[in-house]
């Protein structure tokens, strides 16, 4: 037993690898397509809020037009269906096909979170409500085919019962209900309907709950994105319409039917196994699937201190924290500012993004010792400046280059050169706009090239977009505007764009070099202007 779990570890390891190789590249596609904050698997959270709103407004539809009883709900689905086409017809199909979508994009975003590995400390909230969603998304699916009462219906009431009376739960066997016409009446339909309104209920209750340990969580997608996916439902819908099966009859066994595969996989799997076998397997992957965030354990990083002498309470820490692991509370160290930072140790990942939004995380301190207000203890502000200034030393040449890489991002070490040092940080959005000031107007270095995450997939949610705020003046604190913009580059390519990166970095040095041989001929321009007009003068 031990030495199968010795080796089903490295062998999820290499499955996460080669997932992430595939969405980095599949990624990288449809940056190019879409563009990067359009990319729809940069978007898969806010798709699926889409979904389910698409979901929703078309399922109220439906249910003003809906009857129920054992008779009339088939019948009342096949008026909406055929009688309005131009409306209930199209309304049923885009929620038939919304649904479907809402199972594969949550579907994707859970395995692109597994193979990113962002579901470890704090984010297991985050992925073991998750799990829970997904199958309150499949509870809400089956039951929706129960209502509609054709020969489908009649295949999913009865495969979900014997699955149910699986499990030995009940007094009388659920599926009993079924043999016979007499055995079935409208309150049946009544109960179903109201299961398939309640579970969609409580999923969008699970969805808000899955959210809360977000700061500002992506709800909805960009407006081109979401216009496109409502426009791709529509054609769908009109070239495929959802229809009716035969209806149900009891009195026969239903024969081959069409499976809505996105929901109703798991049906035929007890025909083969027994219903027993399909709990025992559903119930073991959803045990892995929970205990995915502890698996291998990994050890924390230490989270983030606050320095109360440096702290002034300005909440900037607290405002730009992705999520919202620091919190403003009123001052205890009777010093004469009205809050102060105080983190949650079990909301920090250690990004270090407060420590970048930091007022007092400057490098021009002329204190003895350099501490800001908040600080990652794996790497102070004194730390930091000490290595950019070491790294810096090093540099020789016209285009010198400090590189700042996220760990998350391409690899620093093939940027690493002649002219070029390279320093590592959890995050991006940890740097603090006055080291860029610093390294540039002291002259230790000509230029910063500043790397990461791919654009728009930010393993810490807001570090791009933080930064590059930042730097523009649009977030505090500001990169000042002394600084020339052209002695930056900000290139975000992630992990499998390392030769773009190096080809950005590349360019960068090029127009360093450029630059600096075009400032003395300007300068020697200038002062034979400058002389000329004195003569002239004179």
């Amino acid at each position: 037993m031990e030495e199968a779990a010795a080796t089903a570890l490295p062998r999820a390891g290499a499955a996460r690898r080669a997932l992430r190789s595939l969405f980095d590249r599949v990624e990288a596609v449809l940056d190019a397509a879409f563009g990067p904050h359009a990319n729809p698997l940069h978007q898969l959270g806010a798709l699926g809020w889409f979904c389910y709103w698409i979901v929703a407004v078309s399922g109220i539809y439906l249910y003003v037009f809906f009857d129920t009883g054992v008779t009339e709900a088939y019948a009342s689905v096949e008026r909406i269906t055929h009688d309005q086409w131009f409306a209930g017809g199209v309304m049923r199909s885009l929620h038939r096909y919304a649904s479907d979508a809402l199972v594969v994009v949550v579907l994707l975003h859970l395995v692109r979170e597994w193979a990113l590995d962002r579901m470890r400390g704090p984010r297991w909230f985050a992925w073991v409500t998750g799990v829970v969603l997904l199958w309150l998304i499949f509870a809400a699916g089956i039951s929706g085919y129960w209502v509609v009462w054709d020969r489908l219906a009649q295949y999913v009431a009865l495969a979900t019962s014997e699955w149910l009376d699986a499990l030995g739960l009940f007094g009388q066997p659920i599926a009993h209900n079924f043999v016979h016409e007499s055995t079935l009446s409208g309150r049946f339909f009544t109960l179903m309907s109201f299961i398939h309104i309640a579970v969609p209920l409580v999923l969008l209750f699970g969805m808000w709950v899955h959210i809360q340990r977000h700061s500002r969580p992506g709800v909805n997608p960009p407006r081109r994105l979401a216009l496109g996916a409502l426009a791709a439902l529509l054609v769908l819908s009109f070239a495929k319409p959802a229809l009716s099966q035969a209806p149900a009859d009891l009195a026969r066994v239903p024969g081959p039917v069409g499976l809505d595969w996105f929901y109703l996989a798991p049906l035929p799997l007890q025909d083969h196994y027994g219903g027993l076998a399909v709990w025992i397997a559903t119930g073991a992957v959803t045990i892995l699937m929970v205990l995915a965030p502890w698996l291998p354990p990994q050890r924390r990083q230490p989270v983030a201190e606050v320095h109360l002498d440096e702290c002034n309470g300005c909440a900037r820490c607290a405002t730009d924290c992705p999520y919202g692991a620091i919190v403003m509370q009123p001052r205890s160290d009777g010093r004469p500012f009205a809050q102060e930072a105080v983190v949650s140790p079990e909301l920090c990942v250690s990004c270090g993004i407060c420590v970048g939004a930091c007022p007092t995380a400057t490098p021009f301190s002329r204190r003895r010792a350099l501490v800001a207000g908040v600080e990652l203890p794996e790497l102070t502000m004194a730390a930091l400046r000490t290595r950019c200034q070491a790294a810096a030393a090093a540099l020789e040449g016209d285009a010198r280059v400090l590189a700042f890489g996220c760990r998350h991002g391409a690899a620093l070490a093939p940027l690493s050169g002649d002219g070029v040092a390279v320093l590592e940080l959890p995050c991006a959005g940890m740097l603090p706009p006055p080291f860029l000031d610093l390294m540039i107007m002291r002259g230790h270095v000509d230029g910063v090239f500043l790397t990461g995450c791919a654009e728009g997939a930010c393993r810490d949610r807001l570090g791009i977009r933080w930064t590059r705020e930042r730097i523009d003046r649009e977030r505090d604190p500001y990169l000042r505007e002394r600084v020339p913009r052209e002695r930056l580059c900000l290139y975000f390519g992630g992990r499998h764009r390392g030769a773009g990166t190096a080809r950005a970095l590349a360019a960068f040095r090029a127009r360093l070099v450029a630059a600096a041989r075009s400032r003395p001929a300007t300068a020697a321009a200038g002062a034979a202007g400058a002389e000329r007009e004195a003569v002239g003068r004179g």
